[in-house]
């Protein structure tokens, strides 16, 4: 009798099943839920707006009562229906991207130049670190490598190990300076090309302000990322988690040749980008040329790599089914405003935060919107989707407040990239640990001081760019 009932206790415990963090999707489905209770509870108001050098602007202080507008149960599909018409400029510009990036990383091109690097500079330990961290900084501030940096974590562990290491530091160099470009991301289409495009500001402008913030933090990373490898060369005690075994090198997986070839085909994609800046601010170009200049940069890509024309289809749509489910959340995100926007609720929250930031100064309004970016990302960790939900909110408010929008377009992105770093809920980092056999505890004990000196300088360049009241350019 009681080896039954042992056997009945084990078989519940086998039934219950983990708590897993729910979906991104789901989340925002909750949000959605949330926003159409709040519409049958929250007093109906807007403020009055204005056109100004073509951007439409809250006027301050105007903020009045209107007629309330409840949302039903058949408007939160109409909305999610809704949301994804409205949003498809950027959720093409995503797609495309996504497109053109797969097209150049089929070609070997970037694989061959890391590994470039890697081979002429043996022996020189440190130099390599800098010189990996910088390519994949960049990647990540051009959008190019940034979910897709989880197979290169698989370069870094090379790396690692041939320099006696340990996987931290593998992760470090990939991961890790990845998203330190990405946190400034001065011409990353998925996160400052939306915020700004919702923001009413020149696609990338701002650049050379950013250009100075990312030389800082992944200044900072670079330094960090060296003082602890040093460290652990001294000492292989001093590692956090244990040096790499060099029995498992795989010397095969460096031979990859970078060829003529990926060398035009890689100064041809840095030439078309550096002609898009350009374009924007001789041009106009905006997001619909953005997400147009990708079909070209991936269809050139493909005929400079040689591929037949039918693989640079099929490769071309395998990138853009790769960003499917990230460039959804832009219209899933964008539902959620719909359904305040209709239910005139939208500016009753603005009012909310504008008049508690209001007896603030612009300094301390600028930093409140980081800090909520970066508590928000727990909840929704991608970033274009996050640009959806917030900039609709911060782009007014900053009005209200006397914070330029390139401000707040920052302070987002500041918010955004961080916490993506460390926050658990960013499936791009916990695939990176995984590859790598790395746990989170450690990443985060490892993480949390180059967080912090991150923050710092976050802080520096919002309060400067609030008292040199940093605008469109």
């Amino acid at each position: 009798m009681g080896s039954r009932i042992v056997e009945t206790e084990q078989v519940v415990v086998k039934k219950r099943k983990k708590w897993e963090m729910p979906d991104t999707y789901v989340m925002l489905f909750l949000v959605l839920l949330v926003a159409v209770v709040a519409t049958y509870v929250t007093p109906a108001g807007m403020f009055e707006r204005e056109v100004v050098d073509g951007v439409e602007r809250v006027v301050p202080n105007t903020y009045s009562s209107v007629e309330s507008n409840p949302a039903g149960i058949m408007d939160i599909f109409l909305a999610l229906q809704s949301g994804m018409v409205q949003s498809g400029s950027l959720i093409f510009l995503v797609l495309f991207a996504g497109g053109a990036f797969e097209v150049i990383e089929r070609t070997g091109a970037i694989r061959g130049g890391m590994l470039s690097v890697i081979n002429k500079t043996k022996g020189k330990e440190l130099l390599l670190i800098v010189i990996v961290s910088i390519l994949f900084s960049l990647g990540g501030a051009v959008g190019a490598v940034a979910n897709s940096v989880i197979p290169f974590v698989a370069i870094g562990m090379i790396i690692a190990r041939a320099l006696r290491l340990d996987a931290l530091i593998a992760v470090a160099i990939t991961f890790g300076a990845t998203f330190a470009g990405f946190n400034v991301g001065f011409l990353n289409p998925y996160t400052v090309g939306v915020a700004q495009s919702i923001a009413g500001l020149p696609l990338f402008s701002g650049m050379g302000f950013r250009i100075i913030a990312f030389i800082a933090i992944v200044g900072v990373t670079i330094i960090y990322t060296c003082r602890y490898a040093k460290k652990v060369m001294a000492d292989p005690s001093k590692s956090l988690i244990g040096i790499l075994d060099d029995a498992e090198d795989s010397k095969e997986s460096l031979d990859s040749a970078f060829t003529l070839r990926h060398k035009i085909l890689l100064s041809f994609v840095g030439l078309a980008l550096l002609f898009f800046v350009y374009a924007t601010v001789q041009f106009k170009w905006g997001i619909d040329h953005m997400a147009a200049f990708f079909i070209v940069i991936g269809l050139v890509s493909g005929v400079i790599a040689g591929m037949h024309y039918n693989k640079i289809a099929v490769v071309f749509l395998e990138g853009c089914q790769k960003l499917v489910y990230g460039a959804l959340i832009i219209g899933v995100a964008r539902a959620v405003l719909i359904v305040m926007e209709d239910a005139r609720i939208l500016d009753t929250f603005v009012n909310a935060l504008a008049v508690p930031l209001e007896s603030l100064s612009p300094v301390f309004a600028a930093l409140g919107m980081f800090v909520a970016n970066g508590v928000l990302n727990f909840l929704v960790p991608s970033g274009s989707g996050q640009a959806m939900i917030a900039m609709p909110i911060l782009s007014p408010l900053a009005d209200m407040i006397g914070v330029t929008r390139q401000v707040a377009v920052q302070a987002f992105q500041f918010g955004d990239g961080f916490t993506n770093s460390i926050f658990p809920t960013s499936g791009t980092l916990m695939a990176s640990l995984a590859v790598a056999g790395v746990s989170w505890v450690k990443w985060a004990k490892w993480m949390l001081p180059l967080l912090v000196m991150w923050c710092i300088i976050s802080v520096a360049m919002l309060v400067t760019g609030v008292l040199i009241g940093w605008g469109p350019f």
